[in-house]
C-alpha cells in the first residue's frame, strides 16, 4: 500500500484514500488513555498489598496520571500543529506504551508513581491529535459521524473501566494480579503504532514555531490549576491549596496579557460564540460524568455491599444507554440541532432524580438498572454535539490548538467536579453512603440542569 496522502491547510477534499482503518487506529489511543483513567481505581487494594503502598502513595498513583495529562494538553496539541499530527500521535502512543509496560514491572511505589506520570505525559501528546486528525481528515457528515464515535469511544472507556479492571483482575493471568491493568496497554499499543504509520494520513499547518514562554506558563498555570482539585479533598483544602489556585489564575492572566507571533492558543479561537459557549458546556458536562461514577461505585460497594466485578457489571445499564444514544446522536442532532445537548441533559436530570427517590426508599438494585440506562441515553446524546459544536468553528490551521483546548476543559470539568462533589458526599457520610449518595444526585441533578441552560446560548445553524 503506498504511504498516507498528506493533508494541507485547507484540508484537501475527502476521498476514497482515506484508509478505513484510520479512525480505528486513532480512537484506539483515545481508548486506553480514558480507560487508565478508570481502571487503576479497582486495582488500589490489590496494588497496596503488594507493593506496601502507604495512602500518600496510593495518591499520587490516581492523581500523577491526571496531573500530567491534564496540564500537558494544549501544549500537545499544538506541537502537533506544528510537528505533524500522526508524528505527535505516533510518539505519544509509543511513550504510552512503554509506560503501561514500566507500570506492570514497576517494583516499588514510587517506579509506579513515574511511570503513571509518563504515562500521563504521553497521554497529553496523543489525545488532541486524535480530534485534530478526524477535523482535517473529514468533512460533513463523515466529520460529524467519526466525532460521534470519538464520544462513543471515550464514554464506554469510562463507564467500562472498573469493569475491565475487575475482570482483568478476577482472571488473575498467569499470575498477574493488578499488574494486568497496565500490561494490556502492551500488545494493543504496539498494534495502533504499526497501524498508525501505516493508515494516518499527515496533517501539519507549517509556517509557524512554538512560543517557549507561553508553553511554560500555560502548563504551569494548569499544574497550580489541577493540583488542587485534584488533591485538595483528599487533604482537608489546606492553606496550600488555595495559594496554588491564586497562582494558577495569576499564571494563566499572565499567558493572556503577553504578546506573541503565534502564541500557544490564538485567541481568535475564541471570537466565535459557538466556541466558547461550546467550551462551556463542556466544562458543565464534565463537571458531571467523573463525580457520578466516583460517587455511585462507592455507594454500590460501601453501602450495598458489592465487590469491585460485581459493582463494574453494575456500570453496564448506563454504558448500554450511552451506545444507544451514541449511535443515535447524529439523527437527534440533525433535526434538533442544539436542543439535543439540552435534551439529553435533562434526561440526566430526570433519570438521576428518580434515582434519589428509588435510594431513598431502599428499592432494590434491580429497579435501578433502567434509570441507570436513560442516564446513561442523555449522557450519549449530550457529549457528542458539545464536541462537534466547537470542532465545527475551527479552521484545519486551529484543529490541534482547539482539541487541546477542549480536552484540557474535559479534564478540568472532571476534576472540579469530583473536587465539589467529594465535599457534599463526604460531609454527609456521616448519615450513612445512602444518605450521602442522595446529596450527591441532588448537586448533579442541578447541574445538569445548568447544562440545558448553558446550551440555550449556542447560535443556531448558520
Amino acid at each position: 500500500m503506498s504511504r498516507p496522502t498528506v493533508l494541507s491547510t485547507p484540508p484537501v477534499t475527502e476521498s476514497a484514500a482515506l484508509s478505513p482503518l484510520l479512525l480505528p487506529t486513532v480512537l484506539t489511543g483515545v481508548f486506553i488513555t480514558i480507560l487508565d483513567f478508570f481502571i487503576v481505581n479497582v486495582a488500589i487494594p490489590t496494588i497496596r498489598a503488594d507493593l506496601g503502598a502507604g495512602s500518600a502513595a496510593i495518591e499520587w498513583i490516581v492523581a500523577g496520571y491526571g496531573l500530567a495529562y491534564g496540564s500537558g494538553l494544549v501544549l500537545g496539541g499544538r506541537l502537533g500543529d506544528l510537528f505533524g499530527r500522526r508524528r505527535v500521535y505516533a510518539a505519544g502512543l509509543l511513550l504510552f506504551t512503554l509506560a503501561s509496560l514500566a507500570c506492570g514491572l514497576a517494583g516499588s511505589p514510587g517506579a509506579l508513581i513515574t511511570a503513571r506520570v509518563v504515562q500521563g505525559l504521553a497521554a497529553a501528546l496523543l489525545t488532541p491529535q486524535v480530534l485534530a486528525v478526524i477535523r482535517t481528515a473529514y468533512t460533513g457528515a463523515r466529520q460529524a459521524r467519526a466525532i460521534n464515535r470519538y464520544a462513543l469511544t471515550m464514554g464506554l472507556a469510562a463507564v467500562f473501566g472498573q469493569l475491565v479492571g475487575g475482570a482483568l483482575i478476577e482472571a488473575d493471568l498467569a499470575g498477574s494480579g493488578w499488574r494486568a491493568c497496565f500490561l494490556i496497554n502492551v500488545p494493543i499499543g504496539i498494534a495502533a503504532f504499526a497501524l498508525t504509520l501505516r493508515h494516518v494520513p499527515e496533517s501539519r499547518p507549517g509556517g509557524t514555531r512554538l512560543d517557549l514562554g507561553g508553553a511554560g506558563l500555560i502548563t504551569l498555570g494548569l499544574v497550580a490549576l489541577l493540583l488542587p482539585l485534584i488533591e485538595g479533598r483528599e487533604q482537608g483544602w489546606p492553606a496550600w491549596t488555595w495559594v496554588s489556585l491564586a497562582a494558577s489564575v495569576a499564571l494563566l492572566l499572565l499567558y493572556a496579557r503577553r504578546s506573541h507571533p503565534t502564541p500557544l492558543i490564538d485567541p481568535g479561537l475564541f471570537r466565535e460564540r459557538a466556541v466558547t459557549v461550546g467550551l462551556l458546556a463542556q466544562l458543565a458536562f464534565t463537571m458531571t460524568m467523573g463525580a457520578y461514577f466516583l460517587i455511585f461505585a462507592l455507594w454500590v460497594q460501601q453501602g450495598r455491599g458489592l465487590d469491585a466485578l460485581h459493582a463494574g457489571l453494575l456500570f453496564a445499564p448506563i454504558g448500554a444507554g450511552y451506545l444507544a444514544a451514541s449511535l443515535l446522536a447524529p439523527r437527534f442532532t440533525r433535526r434538533f440541532e442544539r436542543q439535543t445537548i439540552a435534551l439529553g441533559a435533562v434526561l440526566r436530570a430526570a433519570a438521576l432524580t428518580l434515582l434519589l427517590a428509588l435510594v431513598a426508599a431502599g428499592a432494590p438494585l434491580g429497579a435501578i438498572v433502567p434509570v441507570l440506562a436513560v442516564d446513561g441515553f442523555g449522557m450519549g446524546l449530550a457529549l457528542a454535539p458539545i464536541m462537534g459544536t466547537v470542532l465545527a468553528r475551527v479552521t484545519p490551521h486551529h484543529a490541534g490548538q482547539a482539541a487541546g483546548v477542549l480536552t484540557t476543559t474535559q479534564q478540568v470539568g472532571n476534576a472540579l467536579g469530583v473536587g465539589i462533589i467529594g465535599v457534599i458526599f463526604f460531609g454527609a457520610l456521616g448519615g450513612g453512603p445512602a444518605h450521602a449518595f442522595q446529596h450527591g444526585l441532588i448537586y448533579l441533578a442541578a447541574a445538569s440542569l445548568g447544562l440545558a441552560a448553558i446550551v440555550q446560548l449556542l447560535p443556531t445553524r448558520r
